[in-house]
């Protein structure tokens, strides 16, 4: 809630539509949600490239980037990660509303942030499930992570003693332990022509 009454919204001239209009697309959020090591950061950046080599404006969330500036005050707890996600969410909003296609890359394990961010977005929130299984996560283990938690030094990781609830109405679902990064891009692009966010790739 505002901090003070004397806050109000300031309406803009400029809307959505026209932001858009300007760039010759349908602004959205593609949301990336997986385990670590699952492969959201890879495809995200891939699928960046695609988009921007097409002429699309693009703007790339990480949650790692992110966690050096506006998320630096926040840790691993439950309380922290939702927080983490609500902003993601209402930075996601804006782009969108700049008339951009953002694309977000976050573990997001939790069901109700993920749906607190579509509310956000309802007409315009594309679900990424990056399903690849955690064995394959696992066996990956880019950051070393996995390791650390089994050791236990790592507490509340997302898989290991921290749970990750998965999508139940994900727009695409995508394991890369079966799909190349330029195959999951692919069906990603697909499915944005087909729902009329580009109209082509």
């Amino acid at each position: 809630m505002p901090s003070s009454r004397n806050i109000r919204w300031q309406p803009s001239v400029i809307d959505r539509k026209s932001r858009s209009w300007i760039k010759g697309q349908r602004p959205c959020l593609i949301w990336l949600t997986g385990l670590s090591g699952s492969g959201k950061s890879t495809i995200a950046d891939a699928l960046e490239h695609r988009l921007h080599a097409c002429g699309r404006h693009t703007y790339l969330l990480d949650g790692d980037n992110l966690r050096h500036g506006l998320n630096r005050d926040l840790g691993f707890s439950a309380e922290d990660r939702c927080e983490n996600i609500r902003r993601v969410g209402e930075v996601g909003a804006l782009m969108v509303d700049a008339g951009l296609i953002a694309i977000a890359a976050f573990i997001s394990p939790f069901r109700a942030d993920r749906d607190l961010v579509r509310a956000l977005l309802p007409e315009c929130f594309v679900e990424v499930h990056v399903s690849t299984p955690l064995s394959v996560c696992e066996e990956r283990d880019p950051k070393g992570l996995y390791r650390k938690a089994r050791a236990g030094e790592l507490k509340q990781f997302t898989g290991i003693d921290s749970p990750f609830e998965v999508p139940e109405a994900a727009e695409l679902t995508i394991d890369t332990s079966t799909l190349t990064v330029e195959e999951a891009v692919d069906r990603i692009c697909n499915y944005m022509v087909a729902a009329g966010y580009i109209d082509s790739f």
